[in-house]
């Protein structure tokens, strides 16, 4: 794989720079410093850019600067831009039907619920996409009833405990996408999916 597409899923703006919801953006953040890379702005793909090489393979990132309900449209922008398959693109996001520290890498599926892959499910006409899920385990109940307050759990901010464990899931995750160009996806599909937080 030559040239390989990330797009993070997260929200804008200073106050949800720390939210569970933005950990799609945390990890990509991650992994463009290790390489020394900054985000740019390119207002044709409604995304913040960064970009850089891993041995012969391209890395192009992207952070949409949509907000969540509407990162289809990001995504939309990406694959009309660069004439793309959509197996060259990986979209990285939160799950909260997924514990805290568990990884899940699909090639498709429908949203679960989640408004960001709803969206971009809307945009690009398929649930036939590379999305990596990453766990934030459901929202605590709300007291004396069966309901659980979601939103204020995914805009919530993470807490050190979590981000802890977090860190751990995004080595992981940035390890194996590193190795996109070298490994057999199905080989990295297994890495991620069976990755447990207590391994490291």
């Amino acid at each position: 794989m030559n040239e390989v597409y990330l797009v993070g899923l997260g929200n804008p703006g200073k106050k949800y720079l720390n939210t569970r919801h933005n950990i799609g953006f945390i990890l990509l953040e991650n992994l463009s410093k290790k390489y020394n890379s900054n985000f740019l702005l390119k207002d044709k793909l409604k995304s913040l850019c960064s970009e850089f090489k891993i041995n012969d393979s391209t890395y192009r990132l992207f952070l949409p600067n949509t907000y969540m309900n509407n990162s289809g449209e990001a995504v939309r922008a990406i694959v009309d831009w660069y004439k793309i398959n959509l197996d060259q693109i990986f979209i990285i996001v939160d799950d909260v039907d997924l514990p805290l520290g568990k990884i899940r890498f699909r090639k498709k599926g429908s949203s679960g619920g989640h408004n960001g892959l709803k969206n971009i499910i809307e945009n690009l006409q398929t649930q036939n996409f590379n999305r990596i899920r990453i766990g934030i385990g459901l929202p605590p109940s709300i007291k004396g009833t069966n309901n659980f307050n979601t939103i204020s759990h995914v805009l919530g901010n993470i807490s050190q405990e979590e981000k802890s464990i977090l860190e751990k899931v995004y080595k992981r995750v940035i390890d194996s996408l590193e190795e996109l160009h070298t490994k057999k996806e199905e080989f990295i599909i297994n890495e991620l999916n069976s990755f447990h937080k207590d391994q490291i």
